[in-house]
């Protein structure tokens, strides 16, 4: 669930901040939910995860502990899980009282983006270019569904490597519409791993997603997909630090927003 416990973080900050709103279900207080994102639905998991986790702290110290929280401790965790960086996560997030479906739409990245497009987005929660290739190296770890890089494996022009391409057509028919849910792992190398692997398949053409192929593509994040394929140490430390960075987008906090008693609907 590393990779899950990651990306669920990730696409909760973008959205509203890190304010949990990612994980409360569509009810008569929430008409609509986050989940039901193009970008969420049918991809994003750990839910369960996080909800057992706060059902555990409840009952130790109930009213304390916010969803918000529970989700950036977990995406730590997650990281060391799979042999990647440790970092002091900030605490004190509240948590959301309301959802943005249509903002989960337009500020969560799309796998077809372009490196501009990629860049303003993150800009825009101030997370710079550098901070934006280091979260990427966490697709080193978790899977991908065939709809989302079929397009990239049957394009003939495409910048991507034959052989790698054939290898990932055995488990993503070409056929729209067929096998759209098969997963293939990120990384073929070291798939359960938090290492710089992700960064050294972008410079040989095997990135899977258009999203992250763009990141070595003859454009300005040549140079930090380089560097961080020849230095692992440096990747941990900067994605440990751009961790924190998108752990701290406009967190609720003081009065503002409640401490959930359950993570999927408000109080």
């Amino acid at each position: 669930m590393a990779a899950s416990l990651i990306r669920l973080h990730f696409h909760d900050c973008f959205v509203q901040g890190c304010d949990a709103s990612i994980l409360l279900e569509k009810s008569d207080s929430i008409p609509e939910s986050e989940q039901d994102a193009v970008q969420n639905a049918g991809s994003v998991r750990g839910y369960e995860v996080i909800e057992q986790a706060k059902s555990e702290v409840e009952s130790i110290c109930p009213g304390v502990v916010s969803c918000a929280d529970i989700l950036a401790v977990a995406a730590r965790d997650a990281s060391v899980a799979v042999s990647g960086p440790s970092w002091n996560v900030n605490l004190g997030r509240r948590d959301s009282t309301t959802a943005n479906v249509a903002k989960a739409g337009t500020d969560l990245p799309s796998f077809r983006a372009g490196l501009d497009s990629l860049i303003s987005l993150f800009d825009r929660k101030g997370l710079n270019a550098r901070d934006m290739v280091a979260l990427s190296g966490s697709h080193t770890i978790g899977q991908a569904q065939c709809v989302t890089f079929r397009d990239r494996i049957y394009n003939a022009s495409s910048d991507i490597d034959s052989n790698f391409a054939r290898t990932r057509q055995r488990g993503c028919p070409s056929t729209p519409g067929r096998g759209n849910a098969n997963l293939a792992a990120l990384d073929l190398v070291t798939p359960n791993q938090l290492d710089n692997n992700y960064f050294k398949n972008l410079i040989q053409k095997k990135g899977l997603l258009a999203s992250d192929q763009i990141l070595y593509s003859g454009q300005s994040t040549d140079s930090i997909v380089t560097e961080y394929s020849k230095s692992p140490s440096k990747f941990k430390s900067d994605f440990a630090a751009a961790m924190v960075k998108m752990g701290n987008i406009e967190p609720l906090t003081g009065s503002a927003g409640e401490i959930r008693r359950i993570c999927k609907a408000v109080n």
